[in-house]
Protein backbone atom coordinates (compact mmCIF):
# COMPACT_ATOMS: atom_id res chain seq x y z
CA UNK A 1 0.00 0.00 0.00
CA UNK A 2 1.30 3.42 -0.87
CA UNK A 3 1.44 5.91 1.73
CA UNK A 4 -0.79 8.07 -0.39
CA UNK A 5 -3.51 5.78 0.62
CA UNK A 6 -2.65 5.85 4.50
CA UNK A 7 -3.23 9.71 4.59
CA UNK A 8 -5.52 10.90 6.70
CA UNK A 9 -8.75 12.84 4.73
CA UNK A 10 -8.54 16.47 6.16
CA UNK A 11 -11.22 19.09 5.02
CA UNK A 12 -10.21 20.69 1.10
CA UNK A 13 -9.08 24.40 1.56
CA UNK A 14 -7.75 26.29 -1.39
CA UNK A 15 -4.23 28.97 -1.17
CA UNK A 16 -5.46 30.88 -4.46
CA UNK A 17 -5.49 28.56 -7.43
CA UNK A 18 -3.45 25.71 -5.23
CA UNK A 19 -6.38 22.69 -3.14
CA UNK A 20 -4.66 21.70 0.59
CA UNK A 21 -6.13 18.29 2.03
CA UNK A 22 -8.62 15.73 1.16
CA UNK A 23 -6.12 13.93 -0.84
CA UNK A 24 -4.61 16.48 -2.91
CA UNK A 25 -0.87 16.02 -3.36
CA UNK A 26 1.49 17.24 -0.25
CA UNK A 27 2.23 21.11 -1.20
CA UNK A 28 5.73 22.28 -0.95
CA UNK A 29 5.68 26.02 0.79
CA UNK A 30 8.97 28.75 1.26
CA UNK A 31 8.91 31.92 2.25
CA UNK A 32 11.46 34.52 1.10
CA UNK A 33 14.00 36.15 3.33
CA UNK A 34 14.27 39.07 1.25
CA UNK A 35 12.95 42.91 2.54
CA UNK A 36 9.14 42.81 1.13
CA UNK A 37 9.50 46.45 0.76
CA UNK A 38 12.28 45.76 -1.67
CA UNK A 39 10.04 44.98 -4.28
CA UNK A 40 12.47 43.89 -7.22
CA UNK A 41 14.37 41.79 -4.96
CA UNK A 42 11.47 39.90 -3.72
CA UNK A 43 9.92 39.24 -6.78
CA UNK A 44 12.84 38.03 -8.34
CA UNK A 45 13.39 35.34 -4.95
CA UNK A 46 10.06 34.51 -5.88
CA UNK A 47 10.42 33.90 -9.87
CA UNK A 48 13.78 31.44 -8.63
CA UNK A 49 10.90 29.88 -5.63
CA UNK A 50 8.48 29.22 -8.19
CA UNK A 51 11.25 27.82 -10.64
CA UNK A 52 12.86 25.71 -8.42
CA UNK A 53 8.83 24.14 -7.72
CA UNK A 54 7.23 26.11 -4.66
CA UNK A 55 4.24 25.87 -4.73
CA UNK A 56 3.18 28.86 -2.21
CA UNK A 57 5.69 31.58 -1.02
CA UNK A 58 4.78 33.14 2.37
CA UNK A 59 5.96 36.82 2.88
CA UNK A 60 6.87 39.00 6.05
CA UNK A 61 4.55 42.03 6.42
CA UNK A 62 5.71 43.73 9.19
CA UNK A 63 4.20 47.18 8.57
CA UNK A 64 2.06 49.22 6.19
CA UNK A 65 5.05 50.05 3.76
CA UNK A 66 5.08 45.98 3.27
CA UNK A 67 1.45 46.01 2.99
CA UNK A 68 1.46 48.22 0.26
CA UNK A 69 4.01 46.27 -1.11
CA UNK A 70 2.75 42.89 -1.16
CA UNK A 71 -0.47 44.71 -3.05
CA UNK A 72 2.28 45.37 -6.04
CA UNK A 73 4.17 41.98 -5.83
CA UNK A 74 0.71 40.38 -5.86
CA UNK A 75 0.60 41.74 -9.22
CA UNK A 76 3.82 40.47 -10.35
CA UNK A 77 3.65 36.92 -9.73
CA UNK A 78 1.89 33.95 -10.65
CA UNK A 79 1.88 31.81 -7.50
CA UNK A 80 -0.39 32.07 -4.66
CA UNK A 81 1.06 34.82 -1.43
CA UNK A 82 0.28 34.37 1.93
CA UNK A 83 1.12 37.29 4.33
CA UNK A 84 2.77 36.83 7.81
CA UNK A 85 1.12 38.79 10.39
CA UNK A 86 2.10 39.32 13.90
CA UNK A 87 1.14 41.82 16.25
CA UNK A 88 -1.16 43.87 14.67
CA UNK A 89 -4.48 43.07 13.16
CA UNK A 90 -4.31 46.33 10.74
CA UNK A 91 -1.77 44.44 8.95
CA UNK A 92 -3.51 41.77 8.16
CA UNK A 93 -6.36 43.71 7.06
CA UNK A 94 -4.10 45.39 4.60
CA UNK A 95 -2.72 42.12 3.36
CA UNK A 96 -6.57 40.78 2.49
CA UNK A 97 -7.02 44.08 0.28
CA UNK A 98 -3.65 43.95 -1.47
CA UNK A 99 -4.74 40.41 -2.47
CA UNK A 100 -3.49 38.01 -0.06
CA UNK A 101 -4.47 34.20 -0.99
CA UNK A 102 -3.67 33.33 2.79
CA UNK A 103 -2.89 34.62 6.14
CA UNK A 104 -0.74 33.37 8.48
CA UNK A 105 -1.57 34.52 11.83
CA UNK A 106 -1.33 33.62 15.18
CA UNK A 107 -4.48 34.92 16.90
CA UNK A 108 -2.95 35.38 20.33
CA UNK A 109 -0.75 38.61 19.44
CA UNK A 110 -2.85 40.40 16.86
CA UNK A 111 -4.54 42.61 19.32
CA UNK A 112 -7.12 40.68 21.40
CA UNK A 113 -10.22 39.10 20.51
CA UNK A 114 -11.66 41.98 18.56
CA UNK A 115 -8.97 42.22 16.33
CA UNK A 116 -9.08 38.88 15.78
CA UNK A 117 -13.36 39.05 14.84
CA UNK A 118 -12.30 42.07 12.28
CA UNK A 119 -9.27 39.81 10.43
CA UNK A 120 -11.63 36.84 10.40
CA UNK A 121 -15.04 38.68 8.86
CA UNK A 122 -12.70 39.95 6.24
CA UNK A 123 -11.42 36.50 5.24
CA UNK A 124 -14.60 34.81 5.29
CA UNK A 125 -15.47 38.00 3.31
CA UNK A 126 -12.88 37.44 0.70
CA UNK A 127 -12.90 34.01 1.37
CA UNK A 128 -9.23 33.51 2.67
CA UNK A 129 -8.11 30.77 4.16
CA UNK A 130 -6.02 31.48 7.50
CA UNK A 131 -3.29 29.78 9.08
CA UNK A 132 -3.19 29.26 12.80
CA UNK A 133 0.66 29.33 13.43
CA UNK A 134 1.54 28.04 16.61
CA UNK A 135 5.28 28.08 17.72
CA UNK A 136 6.49 26.25 20.67
CA UNK A 137 8.41 30.12 21.79
CA UNK A 138 5.20 31.88 21.42
CA UNK A 139 2.85 29.79 23.78
CA UNK A 140 0.90 32.00 26.77
CA UNK A 141 2.33 31.81 30.04
CA UNK A 142 -0.96 30.88 31.64
CA UNK A 143 -0.37 27.49 29.08
CA UNK A 144 3.34 26.96 29.88
CA UNK A 145 2.52 27.30 33.65
CA UNK A 146 0.25 24.05 33.44
CA UNK A 147 2.22 21.68 31.13
CA UNK A 148 5.28 22.82 32.68
CA UNK A 149 7.12 24.24 29.50
CA UNK A 150 6.40 24.60 25.64
CA UNK A 151 5.71 20.66 25.22
CA UNK A 152 3.47 19.06 22.48
CA UNK A 153 0.37 19.39 24.86
CA UNK A 154 0.69 23.15 25.20
CA UNK A 155 1.13 23.32 21.45
CA UNK A 156 -1.93 21.44 21.28
CA UNK A 157 -3.96 23.18 23.89
CA UNK A 158 -3.08 26.46 22.39
CA UNK A 159 -4.38 25.47 19.13
CA UNK A 160 -7.59 24.11 19.95
CA UNK A 161 -8.04 27.75 21.56
CA UNK A 162 -7.67 29.32 18.93
CA UNK A 163 -9.50 27.17 16.22
CA UNK A 164 -12.14 27.58 18.80
CA UNK A 165 -12.17 31.17 18.44
CA UNK A 166 -11.78 31.22 14.60
CA UNK A 167 -14.51 29.08 14.62
CA UNK A 168 -17.03 31.00 17.00
CA UNK A 169 -16.74 33.80 14.86
CA UNK A 170 -17.98 31.96 11.35
CA UNK A 171 -14.62 30.88 9.91
CA UNK A 172 -14.06 27.34 8.42
CA UNK A 173 -11.01 27.88 6.01
CA UNK A 174 -8.20 26.84 8.24
CA UNK A 175 -5.12 25.24 8.40
CA UNK A 176 -2.96 24.77 11.23
CA UNK A 177 0.73 24.72 12.11
CA UNK A 178 2.43 23.69 15.13
CA UNK A 179 5.81 23.86 15.64
CA UNK A 180 8.96 23.16 17.38
CA UNK A 181 12.88 23.23 16.81
CA UNK A 182 12.36 19.90 18.78
CA UNK A 183 11.46 17.25 16.44
CA UNK A 184 10.18 15.13 19.25
CA UNK A 185 7.96 17.33 20.62
CA UNK A 186 6.92 18.96 17.27
CA UNK A 187 6.23 14.96 16.23
CA UNK A 188 4.26 14.41 19.01
CA UNK A 189 2.43 17.88 18.74
CA UNK A 190 0.69 17.20 14.98
CA UNK A 191 -0.20 13.39 16.05
CA UNK A 192 -2.46 14.50 19.55
CA UNK A 193 -3.76 17.41 17.27
CA UNK A 194 -4.45 15.17 13.95
CA UNK A 195 -6.80 12.92 16.77
CA UNK A 196 -8.80 16.05 17.15
CA UNK A 197 -9.47 17.63 14.30
CA UNK A 198 -9.77 17.51 10.66
CA UNK A 199 -8.48 20.62 9.23
CA UNK A 200 -5.18 20.25 6.70
CA UNK A 201 -2.05 20.45 8.79
CA UNK A 202 1.00 22.78 7.82
CA UNK A 203 4.57 20.61 8.77
CA UNK A 204 7.40 22.02 9.56
CA UNK A 205 10.51 22.34 12.25
CA UNK A 206 10.66 25.77 13.10
CA UNK A 207 14.38 27.37 13.10
CA UNK A 208 15.55 23.89 12.07
CA UNK A 209 18.83 25.35 12.06
CA UNK A 210 21.37 25.19 8.93
CA UNK A 211 21.37 23.09 5.52
CA UNK A 212 22.94 19.80 7.17
CA UNK A 213 21.01 20.21 11.00
CA UNK A 214 17.90 21.74 9.14
CA UNK A 215 17.58 19.02 6.50
CA UNK A 216 18.08 16.00 9.18
CA UNK A 217 15.67 17.75 11.54
CA UNK A 218 12.92 18.31 8.54
CA UNK A 219 13.77 15.20 6.89
CA UNK A 220 13.05 13.53 10.18
CA UNK A 221 10.20 15.15 11.62
CA UNK A 222 8.15 15.92 8.35
CA UNK A 223 8.98 12.60 6.49
CA UNK A 224 8.01 10.64 10.10
CA UNK A 225 4.51 12.62 10.14
CA UNK A 226 3.87 12.02 6.26
CA UNK A 227 4.60 8.17 6.71
CA UNK A 228 2.04 8.11 9.23
CA UNK A 229 -0.25 9.94 7.09
CA UNK A 230 -0.51 13.28 8.49
CA UNK A 231 0.24 16.94 7.16
CA UNK A 232 -0.78 18.05 3.91
CA UNK A 233 1.42 21.14 3.11
CA UNK A 234 4.94 21.67 4.55
CA UNK A 235 8.26 23.72 4.21
CA UNK A 236 11.24 23.03 5.13
CA UNK A 237 13.06 25.59 7.39
CA UNK A 238 16.55 26.29 6.57
CA UNK A 239 19.23 29.11 7.21
CA UNK A 240 20.14 29.08 3.46
CA UNK A 241 18.60 30.83 0.52
CA UNK A 242 14.82 29.30 0.57
CA UNK A 243 15.45 27.97 -3.08
CA UNK A 244 17.85 25.06 -0.91
CA UNK A 245 13.68 24.47 1.33
CA UNK A 246 12.28 23.55 -2.17
CA UNK A 247 15.54 20.60 -3.00
CA UNK A 248 14.96 19.29 0.13
CA UNK A 249 11.55 19.17 0.30
CA UNK A 250 10.80 17.15 -3.33
CA UNK A 251 13.53 14.89 -1.80
CA UNK A 252 11.74 14.36 1.48
CA UNK A 253 8.44 13.69 -1.11
CA UNK A 254 10.61 11.42 -3.52
CA UNK A 255 11.91 9.13 -0.67
CA UNK A 256 8.86 8.71 0.43
CA UNK A 257 7.15 8.18 -2.85
CA UNK A 258 4.83 11.02 -2.98
CA UNK A 259 5.61 13.15 -5.24
CA UNK A 260 8.82 13.18 -8.17
CA UNK A 261 10.24 16.45 -9.23
CA UNK A 262 13.36 16.51 -10.81
CA UNK A 263 16.39 13.82 -11.76
CA UNK A 264 16.75 11.22 -9.19
CA UNK A 265 20.19 11.00 -8.74
CA UNK A 266 22.28 7.94 -7.39
CA UNK A 267 26.07 8.20 -6.58
CA UNK A 268 27.97 6.48 -4.70
CA UNK A 269 29.81 7.58 -1.90
CA UNK A 270 32.94 6.63 -3.04
CA UNK A 271 35.63 4.36 -1.13
CA UNK A 272 39.58 3.46 -2.16
CA UNK A 273 38.43 2.14 -5.25
CA UNK A 274 37.09 4.59 -7.13
CA UNK A 275 39.69 5.60 -9.86
CA UNK A 276 37.58 8.79 -11.35
CA UNK A 277 37.19 12.28 -9.62
CA UNK A 278 33.02 11.63 -8.83
CA UNK A 279 32.48 14.38 -6.63
CA UNK A 280 33.12 16.71 -9.66
CA UNK A 281 31.34 14.98 -11.89
CA UNK A 282 28.17 14.14 -10.05
CA UNK A 283 28.75 18.36 -9.22
CA UNK A 284 28.73 19.10 -12.73
CA UNK A 285 25.95 16.34 -13.95
CA UNK A 286 23.74 17.75 -11.18
CA UNK A 287 24.21 21.56 -11.63
CA UNK A 288 23.25 20.85 -15.09
CA UNK A 289 20.03 18.90 -14.79
CA UNK A 290 18.90 21.35 -11.62
CA UNK A 291 16.06 23.14 -14.00
CA UNK A 292 14.70 19.77 -15.16
CA UNK A 293 11.06 18.71 -14.07
CA UNK A 294 10.63 15.32 -15.25
CA UNK A 295 12.10 12.93 -12.87
CA UNK A 296 14.39 10.72 -14.64
CA UNK A 297 16.73 7.78 -12.89
CA UNK A 298 20.34 8.66 -13.13
CA UNK A 299 23.25 6.75 -12.32
CA UNK A 300 26.57 7.98 -11.17
CA UNK A 301 28.79 5.29 -10.18
CA UNK A 302 32.70 5.04 -9.50
CA UNK A 303 33.84 1.65 -9.55
CA UNK A 304 33.11 -1.63 -11.09
CA UNK A 305 31.61 -3.38 -7.45
CA UNK A 306 27.99 -1.82 -7.26
CA UNK A 307 28.30 0.30 -10.31
CA UNK A 308 27.43 -1.64 -13.54
CA UNK A 309 24.12 -3.10 -11.59
CA UNK A 310 22.92 0.19 -10.26
CA UNK A 311 23.68 1.80 -13.48
CA UNK A 312 22.06 -0.79 -15.68
CA UNK A 313 18.54 -0.54 -13.13
CA UNK A 314 18.90 3.57 -13.66
CA UNK A 315 17.77 5.41 -17.27
CA UNK A 316 20.50 6.40 -17.83
CA UNK A 317 23.63 5.79 -15.82
CA UNK A 318 27.47 5.30 -16.03
CA UNK A 319 29.85 2.90 -13.80
CA UNK A 320 33.62 4.62 -13.98
CA UNK A 321 36.53 2.46 -13.88
CA UNK A 322 40.26 3.07 -15.16
CA UNK A 323 40.02 6.79 -16.02
CA UNK A 324 37.27 5.91 -17.92
CA UNK A 325 33.29 5.11 -17.89
CA UNK A 326 30.62 2.56 -19.28
CA UNK A 327 27.63 4.54 -20.30
CA UNK A 328 24.23 2.57 -19.55
CA UNK A 329 21.07 3.32 -20.82
CA UNK A 330 17.47 1.53 -19.68
CA UNK A 331 20.02 -1.33 -18.98
CA UNK A 332 22.14 -2.08 -21.82
CA UNK A 333 25.46 -1.29 -22.76
CA UNK A 334 25.72 1.90 -25.05
CA UNK A 335 29.37 2.86 -25.07
CA UNK A 336 33.15 3.19 -23.46
CA UNK A 337 33.50 6.96 -22.56
CA UNK A 338 36.94 8.33 -21.16
CA UNK A 339 37.01 10.38 -17.87
CA UNK A 340 37.09 13.70 -19.38
CA UNK A 341 33.78 13.14 -21.57
CA UNK A 342 31.96 11.51 -18.82
CA UNK A 343 29.68 14.12 -17.22
CA UNK A 344 28.78 15.73 -21.08
CA UNK A 345 27.98 12.37 -22.74
CA UNK A 346 26.08 11.62 -19.31
CA UNK A 347 23.93 14.81 -19.78
CA UNK A 348 23.33 15.10 -23.27
CA UNK A 349 21.89 11.26 -22.72
CA UNK A 350 19.37 12.17 -20.06
CA UNK A 351 18.24 15.08 -22.45
CA UNK A 352 17.77 12.64 -25.39
CA UNK A 353 16.09 10.29 -23.20
CA UNK A 354 13.49 12.81 -21.60
CA UNK A 355 12.97 14.00 -25.50
CA UNK A 356 12.36 10.43 -26.30
CA UNK A 357 10.04 9.78 -23.23
CA UNK A 358 8.29 13.64 -23.50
Amino acid sequence: MTLDKLRKKTRRIYVGHVPIGDGAPVVVQSMTNTDTRDIVTTIEQINRLVEAGCEIVRLAVPDMAAAAAFGKIKLKVSVPLIADIHFDHRLALAALDAGADGLRINPGNIGGKNAVKKVVKAAIASKTPIRIGVNSGSIHKDLLKKHGGPSAQAMVESAMEHIRLLEDYGLDQIKISLKSSRVTDTIMAYELLSEQVDYPLHLGVTEAGTLISGTVKSAIGIGYLLAQGIGDTFRVSLTRDPVDEIRVAYEILRALDLRHRGPEIISCPTCGRCEIDLFALVDKVEKALSGIVASPKVAIMGCVVNGPGEAKEADVGIAGGRRQGILFKKGEVVKKVPEDRLADVLIEEVRIFLREND
